[in-house]
Parts: structure tokens; sequence; C-alpha cells
């Protein structure tokens, strides 16, 4: 990669080419890119004076704010590795999860305070605002000027460690390589983004969500707003106020964003590019955003641990709205059977997607059993990331999720999508969100519960939905049982969470036939 340069050297190179340009802010602060930059310094030089060794990690909990990405910048120009950590897990997923890294170190707030008590034997943690424990930032932090030890890294150094979000068990430490980023900071171009753009970010910086368009807009030396709480009305504010050009956000946001009745009245006429992935999106809700949202709309499907990565420029392609897109120019998509065997090109094939590309992660931290069971080998040797979702490449090279394989639901033999039971639940005009999980039977194996959110003000008795819904499905998808919920579990970037769904269900002590 003869190309090839770190983050944090283009951060520099920017903050030269304009350093009074605005860089980044969150309503408390605002950062110009000398400032950033200078402030980036201090942290890394801090870091070194400390002991943190090149390719150690250094952990962070604490609210989405400029403070927290200047910790994380700091962190990569000495050459350690940012450990991001959401502040929601519980204190022993907190524990394990900084034991489980190595960090030295972990920067906190008040959002971590909860946790700390769970903190392993060791680890120092540096205090950005209210923690009430360890080193005050500004008191920690190197003197104005004083410029870290100069450090050579290598396109294969571990980048970052982002954690899972857990949605299927213990969370995994995905270690994403310089090079995976690097892939990422190319991407400015394509989602349009330059010097005179103003991202507007609303979602958590440790989740790679988040971190897929940050990074790039800081490369391209644009003006990025950390929202540290997503609320719709204030989201529409910011972006008014702002002329936010780009923003990211996961299906839950839009669709709440689209709900809400003074969505219309915001002046949103300077927004050239909104991106979406992490969740499911629905074709009907991506044609809203289309209809009632100024600028383009690319959904981005991919996986934080890499592989093929698919992206849909929704305005140019409005028939195919079911779809996740095209692979990415350089990405390489495949599907297997269930045997890992390959599986033969062609429109009614279906199987798990697999995906190859600049941007894969080395593998999971500690665990080399389980990054072999995510990594797939064609005939030539060459390795792809196994995704673990299912889906079929159209007869124009899209990609249709069918569904994740861990979610499939084998009834009598027969192989049920939940997506597709979910899909018509959406129809009814009660259901404002629907999802659906496999149960055991006695009877089938498996069979479909659903549990429905309804929307405010509707009101339908869950017998008569479930006939409604049973009517319009096949034999074999009927329903089991349905129940209502106030709202579905979601990860903070918008998953449902069906393990907690099905744990529920079960606890409950309810049983279908």
């Amino acid at each position: 990669m003869n190309s090839f340069e770190t983050l944090t050297d283009r951060l520099r190179r920017v903050a030269r080419q304009q350093p009074q340009a605005l860089a980044l802010g969150d309503g408390q602060w605002l950062l110009d890119y000398q400032t950033l930059d200078r402030l980036v310094d201090r942290v890394a030089a801090a870091l070194q004076r400390d002991g943190v060794l090149q390719g150690q990690a250094v952990a962070s909990c604490a609210g989405s704010g400029v403070l927290q990405a200047v910790c994380g910048l700091g962190t990569l120009r000495a050459a350690a590795v940012p450990t991001p950590i959401a502040s929601s897990v519980t204190p022993a997923q907190f524990s394990a999860m900084v034991a489980d890294s190595g960090a030295a170190f972990i920067f906190v707030d008040d959002q971590a305070s909860p946790l700390l008590e769970a903190l392993p034997p060791g680890v120092q943690p540096i205090d950005l605002g209210a923690a009430g424990r360890g080193a005050v930032f500004d008191d920690w932090l190197a003197p104005e000027g004083v410029e870290p030890q100069p450090v050579v890294i290598s396109p294969a150094d571990p980048f970052n460690i982002i954690y899972s979000s857990g949605t299927t068990g213990t969370p995994k430490g995905i270690v994403q390589p310089h090079a995976m980023r690097y892939a990422h900071m190319q991407r400015a171009a394509r989602y349009a983004m330059d010097a005179q753009s103003v991202l507007l970010l609303a979602t958590p910086l440790y989740s790679n969500t988040t971190l897929v368009a940050f990074y790039p807009a800081l490369g391209a030396g644009a003006r990025i707003h950390l929202m540290p709480k997503f609320d719709v009305t204030g989201y529409l504010r910011v972006a008014a106020e702002l002329r936010a050009t780009h923003t990211m956000l996961v299906p839950v946001q839009y669709r709440r964003l689209m709900a809400h009745p003074g969505f219309d009245a915001h002046d949103l006429s300077a927004f050239r590019m909104k991106l979406c992935t992490s969740a499911p999106f629905e074709a009907a809700l991506k044609a809203q955003v289309l209809a009632r949202w100024p600028g383009d709309l690319l959904e981005v499907y991919g996986m934080t641990e890499g592989g093929g990565a698919c992206m849909l420029d929704a305005r140019a392609h409005p028939d195919k709205l079911h779809t996740v897109g095209r692979p990415a120019p350089g990405h390489d998509l495949r599907l297997i059977d269930e045997s890992g065997c390959e599986l033969p090109p062609g429109p009614q094939t279906v199987g798990e997607v697999v995906g190859r590309s600049p941007g894969m992660m080395s593998g999971y931290h500690g665990r080399p059993q389980q990054t072999r069971e995510a990594e797939w080998f064609d005939a030539e040797g060459r390795r792809y990331i196994r995704t673990g979702d299912v889906g079929r490449l159209d007869e124009d090279g899209f990609l249709v999720l069918m569904d994740r394989r861990k979610d499939l639901i084998i009834s009598g033999g027969f192989n049920l999508y939940p997506k597709d039971l979910e899909a018509v639940l959406r129809e009814h005009p009660a259901v404002e969100d629907a999802a659906v999980f496999g149960a055991p039977s006695a009877r089938w194996g498996e069979t479909p519960v659903a549990c429905v959110v309804l929307r405010p003000g509707s009101a339908v008795d869950p017998l008569v939905l479930r006939t409604w819904a049973n009517s319009r499905l096949g034999r074999t998808q009927r329903l089991a049982a349905l129940m209502a919920v106030e709202e579905l579990p979601r990860s903070a970037i918008g998953k449902v969470l069906k393990r907690e769904l099905r744990e529920r269900w079960l606890g409950g002590g309810q049983r279908v036939e």
C-alpha cells in the first residue's frame, strides 16, 4: 500500500492546510483544526510519558463528545490502540472487556461512574468529567507545546479494538488494522465529503457505525458535530442551525424522524448525503426519506469485522430499495452453503454472504478459534469474512438480504425468514414495528412468535392481529403466538436484541405447540 497514510498524519496535514477551519464540536466544545491537532499532540505525549507502549490498548468509557474523540485520536498518535466501551454494559461485561483488551489506562466520565467499581486492578482511570475517580484530564494532559515522540506505523498494525454489540452473547474484541481504516478514509469521495461539508453525528463514538463516517470526514477536513444523545427535536434543530450537509443514522432514527409531526417544517435543504448502516432498512422507509429529505441517501451494508461491503445509492436506484446495493469497488462477495462450499452464481441462489476487500479485521482479540470460525477461504486460498447473513444476488448484482443466519427459523423442515414475517406485520395500520423469533415447539421443532410495537393511539387485540397476519402468510409461515410490547430491546445502534425477546418469552413460562 504505497500511498498509505495514518489518520493522525492526515489530521496533521489538514491542520496545516486549513488551521482556522472548524473541526469538531459538541455544543460545549468547538475546536478548529489547528487547536484539535495540538490537543491530540498533548494527549499522545501524556500517554507516552506514562509508559503506554506501541500497540497497547487504551480504553475509554464516556459519552460521545469532543473530549472522547480527542483522546481516541491522541491514543492513535501515540501508536497505541483506542478501545471504546459502551457505558450501557453491565459491570461484569465492563470488567471483562477492559481486562480482555489489556488496557493500562481508561478515559472515563460521569457515564462510566456506575461501572468503575468493576475496573480491573492496575488500570488507571483518567477523568474527563465528573467520573469522581482517577487523574483529572486537565491536570494529566501534557503541557501546551509538548509534542509526542515520533512513531512508525505499518498498515498491518492494530488501529483499534471495537467490541461487538453482544446481540448473540459475550462481546468479542474486533481488531481493525490501520489498513482497514485507511480504506474507510478513502470513502470520503463516495460520500461526497470535502472541506465544506458539515457532518452531524448522533450515534455513539464507541460504535463502528459512527466511526465509518467520522474518520472520512476528518480526513476530508470537514466540520463534525457530535450530539451526546439523539432526540428528534434536538437533531432537527441542530441540523437546520448548522446547515448540515451529511449525517449517519441508523434505521430506527430515520423512522423516528419521519414520524415527527414537525419534520417538514425544518430547513434541511443543505443536505448532500445521508448515510445509513447497522440494521435492516425497510424499503418503504427509504422511500419516505427520499421523498421528504433533500440530498442523496446511501445505504452501506457491511460488518465491523470488514470483508465485503455493499452500497445502495437509493435515489439513483428507486427500484432497488428492497436491496442493500451492489458490492463496493474492490469488494468481492460470494455465497456459500451450510457446509462452506461456494454456491454457483445466479439470481435464485441463496446462501450465506462472505466478503473480501482491502478493509478486513485482523481477528478477534485473543480468540484465534473464533477468528478462524469467522473466516472462509476460496479455492485459491484467499481470505473472506463470513457475515452470518443469508442473501442472494439479483440479476443486476444487487444483494437482497433474506435474514441473519442465526435468526433463521426451521419449522417442520421449512426455512422461515423472520424478515418476511415482520414485513407483513408492519403493513397493518396499527403496527409501528415488529420482531419475529423462533420458539421451541414439540410439534414443529421451532415455530415463529412475534412481538409488535403499536403506533401511538392505536389499539388492536393480539389475537385479531395474529389472525390478520396469518391470513396473509404462507401456511408454513403462520405465527404461533403474538404479543404487544411497549418497545423492542435494541443495542445502542438500533439492532433488535432478539435473544432478549426469546429469553423473556421463555422466562415467562409461555409455550407453543
